[in-house]
């Protein structure tokens, strides 16, 4: 038997409310997910859109009208806000505002001056516009999860499309005055479509965000916590033993002196000379670069596409720009320096492992030679300093 219009907008709304509490419960076990609550808070509006159009339907009074575009406006554009805050990792109240403001102005006015044909039009339409920007922010972060995004992005877009249709079906029948909730083909299929879309942007979301929690500790698992370098096993794991190439250098860094900072100045501040040390070598990486830290005091930087001698000269200026940088440290100006060994490129391609001994050995030679400055592995030739520590 067919379902009449009050069963398929029960039929919505329990769906629409069972989505919201599946995403709070998502966020209530990912509380750094914050995008998962604001999608909550518009699906919450929602569903309470959907019941007060219910009781519209049953008792057309302008104010049961009012309040559904008030719900509906604020829950869809929080949606928005919601795809917004995926896309941009920060959440818009201003343009979340802006939106639900514009849209309740369009569709509330007629009603409350008793053209609820027209505001009805309007309101499907401003829906309809709110679904395709939401589709657009996931669309613009389609390269984080190509499948699962754009399929998001398409059920948007299609549940978007069905508002459109049901305001162009009341466009072309005239009536500017309804007295009653539209009643027509195009509202039933919308019913149907937003049924489907809601159930499955839900599945599709609650996919992408546990999607996005695994990348997250993948990223965790090869990222140094405390200067946002990768790591000593994610610059093996990506190197590992296969030839760099005759056009690879490796370069690796030591703090002179550290233990001493640590020693004077307490461990705090070691971290932070450390985490200057990571800003200077990732502000001269180029990209396609590779800046990790190997551990304690010890950094490398794995540089592709080098010609003979730019390792040496891109060595040379991370020690002259970390040379002159002047750290805060309990009131005091500390300034630190670092020795430098490099393994430029070879005629005879050797692996990551091979290449990164002779950068350490040209290391230990320039730590010999009076630190601060950088030795070249093999000839062992010294490119001076300004001063010596």
């Amino acid at each position: 038997m067919m379902l009449d219009y009050n069963s398929l907008l029960l039929a919505l709304g329990v769906s629409t409310a069972c989505l919201a509490v599946t995403m709070m419960g998502s966020w209530l076990v990912r509380r750094a997910e914050t995008v998962l609550l604001t999608a909550t808070v518009g699906l919450v509006l929602v569903v309470s859109g959907i019941f007060v159009y219910s009781a519209y339907v049953n008792r057309p009074e302008p104010w049961l009208g009012v309040g559904n575009f008030v719900l509906f406006h604020a829950g869809f554009a929080t949606i928005w806000g919601a795809g917004k805050q995926f896309l941009t990792g920060r959440l818009s109240l201003t343009g979340i505002a802006t939106r639900a403001l514009a849209a309740m102005v369009f569709s509330v006015v007629p009603m409350l001056s008793g053209y609820d044909g027209l505001a009805f039009i309007a309101d499907n339409l401003a829906i309809a516009l709110l679904l395709f920007a939401t589709a657009r922010q996931y669309w613009l972060a389609r390269a984080e999860a190509p499948a699962p995004i754009l399929g998001i992005a398409a059920l948007y877009t299609l549940t978007g499309i069905s508002f459109v249709l049901c305001a162009a079906v009341l466009i072309s029948d005239g009536r500017l005055v309804l007295g009653a909730a539209p009643s027509n083909w195009a509202e039933d299929l919308s019913l149907a479509v937003c049924i489907a879309g809601m159930t499955g942007i839900g599945a599709l979301s609650l996919a992408l965000h546990q999607w996005r929690l695994a990348a997250r500790h993948r990223l965790d698992a090869i990222t140094d916590p405390l200067t946002g370098l990768l790591n000593r096993r994610a610059v093996f794991d990506e190197y590992g033993t296969r030839p760099m190439g005759t056009t690879t250098a490796v370069i690796v860094f030591d703090i002179d002196h550290f233990k001493s900072v640590n020693d004077r100045h307490g461990h705090a501040a070691g971290d932070h000379v450390l985490r200057v040390f990571a800003g200077e070598l990732t502000a001269h990486c180029r990209p396609g670069d590779t800046a990790a830290r190997l551990g304690g005091e010890e950094f490398v930087l794995v540089l592709k596409e080098t010609t003979p001698g730019r390792a040496e000269l891109a060595a040379e200026r991370i020690r002259g720009a970390f040379e002159a940088c002047e750290i805060p440290i309990d009131g005091e100006m500390l300034k630190c320096t670092v020795s430098v060994g490099v393994a430029p490129g070879r005629a005879q391609s050797l692996d990551f492992d091979a290449m990164l001994s002779a950068a350490d050995k040209a290391l230990y030679a320039a730590k010999r030679a009076g630190r601060n400055r950088v030795e070249l592995a093999g000839h062992l030739q010294a490119i001076p300093s300004r001063t010596a520590s």
